[in-house]
């Protein structure tokens, strides 16, 4: 048996199309006795995403970005976000995607970018799946001062930190950005050992 026999689509409601979708679906679902139940759930549709953590391990640095976020901002924290270079896939490829974000976020022209998994972020309620990406950087990859593009409204600061800063970070909350705390801790266990 497959997911797909347990899951029976009845309805979706558009609730929102406007920069994101959110929809509320009916479904019936079948339960692991056999019974079959029916249940809404709001779904948000985002489309999907990419994630890069620069580091460089002859200086033991990475290379993350400072931004204003709205959401975080309206659920309590009151600085700005400390992350990976990031972006939505908007009908790219992961890898070109994320080679974009380094340009545009960083300032940096990369060479090999590397994929190392892939993660839903918030499975209960968003359909976005993150492509995680490492790729090694050196000064002569800069092209630009990076900072992100201003029609998006990004604002974007680019910070260079030794891997053990990054990590105390998470530690006494600083770094409180999912994908990012993912791609530091993949960094210690697996590049910078």
């Amino acid at each position: 048996m497959t997911i797909s026999d347990r899951v029976r689509v009845k309805n979706i409601n558009v609730l929102s199309d406007r920069h994101y979708r959110l929809n509320e679906v009916e479904f019936e679902y079948r339960r692991g006795s056999g019974e079959w139940q029916t249940m809404k759930r709001e779904v948000f549709d985002r489309g999907h995403a990419a994630a890069l953590l620069a580091y460089r391990v002859a200086s033991r640095t990475v290379v993350l970005t400072r931004q204003f976020r709205l959401p975080t901002y309206l659920a309590g924290y009151d600085e700005l976000m400390i992350e990976a270079a990031a972006g939505m896939l908007d009908d790219a490829s992961p890898e070109e995607r994320i080679r974009a974000e380094a340009e545009e976020e960083i300032g940096y022209r990369l060479g090999e970018v590397r994929k190392i998994f892939e993660a839903f972020m918030s499975p209960g309620s968003v359909t976005e799946k993150l492509h995680f990406f490492v790729a090694e950087y050196e000064a002569a990859m800069r092209i630009g001062d990076g900072g992100g593009l201003v029609e998006e409204g990004e604002d974007i600061e680019v910070l260079e930190l030794p891997i053990d800063q990054a990590l105390a970070m998470i530690s006494d909350g600083r770094i409180v950005d999912a994908k990012t705390i993912m791609l530091l801790q993949y960094a210690a266990l697996n590049i910078f050992k």
